[in-house]
């Protein structure tokens, strides 16, 4: 399996930045990822579900009103139903119950406002984004900064999606060839905790490099095997026969010890790359309330503490790169690391 995506980047470790930079605008929005760009993220991160006439938009969840501005507009409420999703009961206004043009209608609001509160400023300014759209913002900023800026993305709930009959893999492997990005050496990661989507999606021919997304505890929705399992030596083997790297959960590399302060660094990054598998970390955010004990500063959650700190010690034990919704800080950390 090639990984030649990862050499055409960059040769440093890669800064993606989660959902955009998130963590100065509301997420999923194409003002975020363009943001994320001009801090100087490598990759910007579309998470994409489908609509019910076959597009895909940039969204993390199925359900839609944690993030726009559904719940508010008179001429939906009918939309509104209980529904499960990956075995998650849920309640509320479903992508795949809208045509891509009434979701072009909503505007996408803050997820965290109690911890972000300066990004409620921007509720209401953004639409949703098509993944066409994406795929042509990457394009204009490519061209604009004389980077290539790479697309890491993932095609969500796939077990859900194929269940109601509307795949997301087909659809996404479609849009990459219709703007020339299905080939080793094209800009883009394909990503999933699902190891049944990526066996599909190396079926379906594509070339991109695939990467099995981990949690640090639990199993893959559908599958029989835990993370635990599929991380062990035996199943990053099984996993390298369609993937080229894998997207732990950070404490999978860094455990945090019992009083919360960050830990040594497990043998997984040592043993992907054994494999020759790349390992690019999740998810790094500059806040209080994800930040290690030792590492934070004041007790408010909001509060900003040491990131740059935490993703040092993450690159110092060797990961391939790293999704934060801070990009400029992760540019910090790897330029201090590198000596910059």
């Amino acid at each position: 399996m090639t990984t030649s995506t990862a050499s055409v980047l960059s040769t440093r470790p890669l800064v993606i930045g989660h959902r955009g930079a998130s963590g100065y605008l509301p997420e999923h929005t194409l003002a975020a990822y363009e943001l994320a760009v001009r801090l100087g993220a490598d990759c910007i991160e579309p998470d994409l579900v489908p609509t019910i006439d076959g597009l895909l938009v940039a969204r993390h969840d199925a359900e839609l009103s944690r993030t726009t501005d559904v719940a508010t507009r008179a001429e939906f409420a009918g939309r509104s139903r209980a529904g499960v999703v990956d075995g998650e009961p849920h309640t509320g206004w479903f992508a795949e119950d809208f045509t891509a043009a009434e979701l072009a209608t909503l505007r996408a609001v803050e997820r965290m406002p109690a911890l972000r509160p300066a990004n409620t400023a921007y509720n209401g300014r953004f639409p949703v984004a098509t993944f066409d759209e994406v795929l042509d913002l990457r394009a204009r900023l490519s061209a604009e900064t004389g980077r290539t800026i790479g697309v890491y993305l993932e095609a969500k709930h796939p077990h859900h999606y194929r269940g109601i009959g509307v795949p997301v893999e087909e659809p996404v492997v479609a849009a990459l060839r219709r703007h020339g990005l299905d080939a080793p050496d094209a800009p883009v990661f394909v990503q999933s905790f699902c190891p049944e989507s990526l066996v599909r999606f190396h079926a379906l021919g594509l070339t991109v490099p695939l990467v099995f997304l981990a949690e640090s505890s639990g199993t893959p929705v559908g599958d029989p095997r835990t993370y635990e399992q599929h991380l062990s030596a035996a199943g990053l083997r099984e996993l390298r026969a369609f993937v080229a790297g894998i997207g732990p959960q950070k404490d999978l590399v860094i455990p945090r010890r019992p009083d919360g302060t960050l830990g040594a660094p497990t043998e997984l990054v040592e043993r992907a790359h054994a494999l020759g598998m790349f390992v690019h970390a999740w998810t790094f955010r500059a806040e209080n309330r994800f930040l290690p004990a030792d590492l934070r500063l004041g007790a408010a959650p909001q509060g900003r503490g040491r990131a740059v700190d935490e993703l040092r010690a993450f690159l110092a034990a060797g990961v391939d790169g790293i999704f934060t919704d801070q990009p400029d800080v992760g540019v910090l950390a790897r330029d201090r690391q590198d000596g910059a």
